[in-house]
């Protein structure tokens, strides 16, 4: 079960603040996570986003914590906490993940670099560190995700993205992007309390994640949700092709962005 909360965790780490740094505008988001598209899915955590920025770039904490019940004596507990640091430019991000399971703990410790045409990554594992040269188009996540509010902007029905996960795989994902109908997402939870979003346009889209080195191969899983123009995301659903994750927007409050001198 690790594997589905996992991808859950890396949509999350993908998309939520870098979708803000479209529009400068940082945010805290509270997501309620449940198992499952059912109205009646029971409740497995909670994540916490709390994305800032300053003159050099975006910090972003997240605190992520799920608990499954696979039967009345068996289940799993896990807790992601991400710090991060993206530059303003979209050359250099620096993170810290670490995810508990079940009291096991694992860090992971990660740079990526863009030096003109070349982009690599640095990654200290716990068994040790690791270097990559990552493939020629991939972008660090505010780019990407720039690229992708930029597409569906220019009315653009499908197109694909290269960028780098900082979560599941520490490598290059190929999502391929396609802008879907508005009943193609499902409602919120009749218990979901309503949430007075900011005024923006807004798209429903379906996305699907390869590992970038393996695109002859299955997507690991897709997503649905909902993302509006000014980086804020709701209606998540995470299919791993054997389980669903949910993410349901609880709270939201919007930040400012700094007045930065200009260079």
């Amino acid at each position: 079960m690790r594997g589905p909360v996992s991808f859950a965790f890396a949509l999350l780490a993908l998309l939520l603040p870098q979708l803000a740094a479209a529009q400068m505008q940082p945010h805290r988001a509270v997501y309620g996570l449940r198992l499952g598209a059912a109205v009646n899915a029971p409740r497995i955590g909670t994540a916490v986003q709390d994305l800032t920025l300053d003159c050099a770039g975006w910090h972003l904490k997240r605190d992520i914590t799920t608990e499954i019940a696979l039967t009345s004596a068996w289940k799993i507990a896990v807790a992601s906490k991400l710090d991060a640091e993206e530059s303003l430019g979209g050359n250099a991000l620096r993170y810290r993940t670490v995810q508990v399971q079940n009291g096991v703990e694992r860090e992971t410790r990660g740079k990526v670099q863009r030096s003109g045409k070349e982009t690599r990554a640095e990654i200290v594992w716990p068994a040790g560190p690791s270097q990559l040269l990552l493939p020629g188009p991939t972008l660090l996540p505010v780019a990407a995700i720039t690229h992708m509010i930029d597409r569906l902007q220019a009315r653009a029905a499908a197109f694909p993205a290269v960028t780098y996960d900082a979560e599941v795989i520490n490598d290059a994902f190929l999502v391929d992007v396609t802008e879907l109908n508005d009943g193609d997402i499902r409602p919120a939870p009749p218990s979901q309390q309503a949430i007075a979003l900011p005024k923006s346009k807004a798209w429903p889209v379906f996305m699907t994640f390869t590992p970038a080195r393996k695109q002859d191969q299955k997507p690991l899983f897709s997503v649905k949700l909902v993302v509006f123009a000014n980086g804020v995301l709701d209606r998540l659903t995470v299919d791993t092709g054997l389980v669903q994750v949910t993410a349901d927007l609880q709270e939201l409050k919007m930040g400012t962005a700094p007045v930065c001198p200009r260079s």
